[in-house]
């Protein structure tokens, strides 16, 4: 009777751990998603929380109060219509343990990336908002630059990141991790979901493998590059392709562009760009990625056009392969600029 009774406890602990493991999986698929929410432009402006620092936008006043109570700053680039920025008002800000930890360690201060505000930037230069975000290369909304306490930049978050990855990043501005080691670093070492999603790249008839990059860096094909940074087990990676990237708009986009894709954390030797002989993971490494999937577009000289490096959906990809593909780029360096002049065209992203 013991040995039955033992059985059946043993079968009990075997389910609760499946389930409990279930849940857990679809908690962090839940969190990261490709874009889990609609992107195309919202028709409500939105409100900043009021909690964020009513600021003249003097930001080394602004630095210095913050300082002085032991605390970092944080830069907030936003615009009304975005729904990234939504996300991150209402997903990250708007969880209560988030809220606190960022109003424990960070002043906030919003900058309108179209607003015509002076700011007076860290340097003592007057600018207007927009002057001050194209300088500051925030093509996505939001943008976010973390300050520490000490008064040092930290951390520039470019779109929208799920909440365990914006929780990471208040973590390693506000405790300094910046001095022992990159974010992507950092992240690797506290990512929850490393081992959801498919173990191996997905497969996706646009995308040339690694060694088309040896041939292209010889002999320039006259079509912008674009370089999609993935890893195994990436549920965001796997979204995308299921999703975004299987549209027939962004398929037909994709004609007029030469696409790699490159394993991140890979060994596989690359010709970049320029014609540096390198790694997969060691130009990852050399450029910083934290976030997969990340897409790197280059010009046909091999110069860095714009990346998007967070969650991305079809509105802001259909966007970002126009501005490329367009040459937008060439007489609007800054991608929200060009968005507002071709708002009547483009999707919102």
């Amino acid at each position: 009777m013991p040995n039955a009774i033992q059985a059946k406890i043993d079968i009990l602990l075997t389910y609760i751990m499946i389930v409990s493991g279930a849940l857990f999986a679809h908690a962090v698929s839940a969190e990261q998603t490709t874009a889990g929410f609609p992107d195309e432009p919202l028709v409500e402006p939105l409100a900043l929380p009021e909690w964020f620092k009513l600021s003249f936008l003097d930001l080394r006043e602004d630095l210095r109060d913050a300082t002085a109570k032991k605390r970092g700053l944080i830069l907030y680039f936003g615009r009304h219509d975005c729904p990234y920025c939504k996300a991150q008002l209402e997903t990250n800000w708007g969880q209560p343990d988030i809220v606190a930890y960022t109003r424990a360690h960070f002043d906030v201060v919003a900058i309108d990336v179209l607003g015509n505000r002076v700011v007076t930037d860290l340097n003592g230069k007057d600018m207007s908002e927009k002057e001050f975000a194209v300088a500051h290369q925030a093509h996505f909304t939001p943008t976010l630059f973390f300050y520490d306490n000490r008064g040092q930049l930290a951390l520039k978050l470019t779109g929208y990141r799920p909440p365990y990855q914006f929780r990471a990043a208040l973590e390693y501005a506000a405790d300094h991790h910046q001095k022992e080691g990159s974010f992507r670093d950092y992240l690797a070492r506290a990512e929850p979901a490393e081992s959801y999603g498919l173990d191996t790249l997905n497969e996706y008839a646009e995308f040339h493998p690694p060694t088309f990059l040896k041939d292209y860096a010889q002999h320039k094909h006259g079509k912008p590059l674009l370089i999609a940074f993935e890893r195994a087990h990436c549920h965001a990676c796997d979204v995308l392709h299921a999703g975004p990237l299987n549209e027939p708009q962004i398929k037909h986009l994709l004609d007029d562009i030469d696409a790699v894709q490159l394993n991140m954390w890979s060994g596989v030797p690359v010709v970049t760009p320029t014609g540096k002989h390198t790694t997969s993971k060691a130009w990852a490494d050399e450029l910083g990625l934290s976030y997969a999937p990340t897409l790197i577009f280059y010009d046909e000289q091999g110069k860095e056009i714009i990346r998007i490096d967070s969650v991305l959906g079809f509105y802001r990809l259909y966007g970002v392969l126009r501005y490329v593909i367009s040459g937008g780029y060439r007489t609007y360096p800054n991608y929200q600029l060009w968005r507002s002049r071709n708002g009547s065209k483009e999707p919102a992203s």
